[in-house]
């Protein structure tokens, strides 16, 4: 016979071990204490959060969780980092793009179809010779970000722009006149040992930097001659000058790049690019040297004088113009070159030869290129586009701060001198109106009053921003010149300019860096206040282990227990008694709670009061000025590792995938 007792409150049917409510079991506490501390701090708290007075299942304890997750101070500062870079590393780029379209500032008539050139200047790829003495990892990140500079402002020349044709003005390197060929060192000793694969190894740089984007643009100019890309002018960085220029060197470098000494028709203007940093040895001491050396302190008397092939050049330009022009002529009428053989048969000693007839220039407007600058009288003012010193007032004649000066030094010369000057644009032509040139890496534009039909030159700045101007440039030039296609004549009825140019700036890159040091240095302020403020005037959080490991127990005093009765044979073998072998009795608790109400947080109230130590303890009762220091490192250290690692990890995705 058996006999069912009725269940107290609080009663089990199973045997009690006085188990604690809410204590993991071993397993669970192993697997627990096995994660990373960041885990059981995020376990620990939600734990707490759900334990609310409003039930574990109360959707606003989980978005209370979540906001208190997303509104941190760490949290603000990664926002503001990741606003930051994406100006620095994108929005500046396009805002300077977007202020040089070519409709904001072309002035043509209605319906005028011009021919758009970018020149780009000086490049000067960074290399061992820029900067000596830059010790590393300085020197191979300023090689990095000069390098993502250039590549990022010339795709965006391409993307945005679509200029037709692409000119370089020279110093397309900046030691390339420096590292040896198969036949030639370096003169300085310190560049002796850099060999002839170096230099290939900065072609392949430059490729990657300005051919890949230029490959990747396909529109055709509207007059259907197709797209240009020359960087055939040579500069000093990139031969020498003068006497300086080494043989070896300057084949090289035509060799990959083309001759420097070249006419081409461009937008219905004659464009004439001349080495002259090779026809400056004429105006040196004993020119007919040039550059006689052929291996390392040798000299042959019978060389070639460097200077010749640009002064052969200039003999003959009066034909390499007439040529060009009248080949494109051809083009334009759809024409060959009509030349037909005559089928007959000649007697041995007559002229079978057939000689074509002179070709006749058009006189289309002529547009000169020169790496060095031309002459100019000391003090002649740059106007007002100079970046590195503005005019000391308008209108002046003479002004030094803002000019050119006039000097030079190993392998440079700031202008040609005043003979080559002359002989440049009186054998280019009588109708030169514009003349570009580089290397001073800043905007200067002067007028040669001295010359014949009073040219206007442009230097055009510096592409790469580690040339000595904050904010780097080119240049964009628009042509239009319509003309008849049968006598090469233009069809304006006025004689109005057919060149418009126009300055473009790009983004000072050294004040984006320091932009971000400013940004930086407020964050470090902002996160070491957080650490302070979390340390003295908030309650800290107890580490990841103290919240996992379940709270003390409290002192409580249990009334005597009356002793059992051994009942055993009171009543039948069988019935439920016998088979537990003890009666159930009811839990007693102090003050009338369950064991686990006496632990306070743990079913109560989410907010616990810092009185209660056992759960939180004020920071305060740190003993002594070192307990206090390191736990503000500890916090301070703990704020900045999660904001560096967001905020890293954007940076590199941004310079990565552009």
């Amino acid at each position: 016979m058996s006999y069912a007792y009725p269940r107290s409150a609080g009663a089990s049917s199973l045997p009690s071990f006085n188990s604690v409510p809410g204590q993991a079991s071993g397993i669970v506490r192993q697997a627990l204490e096995g994660l990373p501390a960041t885990a059981k701090q995020w376990f620990a708290e939600g734990a707490s959060s759900f334990r609310g007075t409003r039930g574990r299942s109360d959707p606003r304890g989980v978005v209370g969780l979540v906001l208190r997750r997303l509104f941190t101070v760490a949290n603000a500062i990664v926002v503001m980092w990741l606003f930051t870079l994406w100006w620095g590393e994108r929005t500046v780029f396009q805002d300077a793009i977007d202020r040089c379209v070519w409709e904001s500032w072309e002035k043509w008539p209605q319906g005028a179809t011009p021919h758009h050139v970018a020149f780009i200047a000086d490049p000067q790829l960074v290399d061992p010779h820029t900067y000596p003495g830059r010790p590393w990892p300085l020197s191979t990140l300023t090689v990095k970000y000069t390098d993502q500079y250039m590549r990022r402002a010339f795709a965006s020349i391409q993307d945005n722009l679509e200029p037709d044709s692409v000119l370089f003005l020279g110093d397309l390197f900046d030691g390339g006149r420096e590292w040896a060929t198969s036949t030639s060192v370096s003169p300085e000793d310190r560049y002796k040992k850099i060999k002839d694969s170096f230099w290939k190894k900065e072609y392949g740089r430059f490729m990657k930097i300005f051919m890949d984007p230029w490959l990747k643009q396909y529109s055709d100019p509207v007059d259907g001659r197709g797209r240009r890309i020359i960087a055939s002018l040579p500069g000093n960085h990139d031969l020498g000058f003068g006497n300086g220029i080494q043989e070896p060197v300057r084949r090289r470098f035509q060799s990959h790049f083309g001759n420097g000494n070249r006419v081409d028709i461009i937008g219905n203007h004659t464009f004439v690019s001349i080495d002259t940093v090779s026809l400056s040895a004429m105006d040196q001491p004993d020119p007919l040297t040039g550059s006689s050396r052929t291996s390392e302190g040798e000299e042959d008397e019978f060389a070639r004088p460097i200077w010749k092939d640009a002064d052969e050049f200039l003999d003959q330009m009066v034909t390499h113009k007439a040529t060009a022009e009248t080949e494109e002529l051809r083009v334009l009428q759809n024409r060959s070159e009509d030349v037909l053989f005559k089928h007959r048969i000649v007697e041995a000693g007559d002229d079978s030869v057939e000689q074509l007839p002179n070709p006749k220039s058009a006189g289309f407007p002529t547009i000169l290129l020169t790496h060095v600058p031309l002459y100019r009288k000391a003090a002649t003012p740059c106007g007002p586009l100079r970046e590195r010193l503005p005019p000391s007032a308008p209108g002046l004649e003479e002004d030094e701060p803002n000019s050119l000066r006039l000097g030079g030094g190993y392998q440079y010369q700031n202008v040609l001198t005043q003979t080559i000057s002359n002989e440049l644009v009186s054998k280019a032509g009588p109708n030169v109106v514009q003349v570009y040139s580089g290397d001073d890496h800043d905007y200067c534009e002067v007028i040669h009053r001295e010359f014949n039909g009073s040219p206007n030159e442009i230097t055009v700045k510096s592409l790469s921003w580690a040339m000595g101007v904050r904010h780097p440039g080119f240049l964009l030039t628009s042509l239009w010149n319509p003309i008849d296609p049968i006598t090469g004549e233009t069809t304006q009825k006025s004689s109005s300019p057919t060149i418009q140019n126009h300055l473009c700036l790009l983004p000072d890159q050294l004040g984006i860096f320091i932009h971000y040091l400013c940004i930086l240095g407020l964050s470090i302020t902002i996160l070491l206040a957080q650490a302070l403020y979390t340390t003295f005037y908030s309650p800290e959080l107890p580490t990841p282990r103290e919240r996992l490991r379940p709270p003390p127990l409290r002192e409580t005093h249990l009334p005597p227990q009356p002793p059992v009765p051994d009942i055993r044979s009171t009543f039948p073998s069988g019935g439920l008694i016998g088979r537990a072998g003890i009666s159930p009795s009811p839990r007693h608790y102090p003050s009338g709670k369950p064991y686990h109400d006496t632990y306070r947080g743990l079913d109560g109230d989410d907010v616990v009061s810092t009185k209660d130590k056992g759960l939180y303890r004020p920071a305060v009762a740190a003993k002594g000025v070192r307990a206090k220091t390191v736990l503000v490192w500890r916090t301070f250290v703990r704020l900045v590792r999660s904001v560096a690692i967001a905020v890293l990890g954007v940076y590199f995705v941004l310079i990565w995938r552009w």
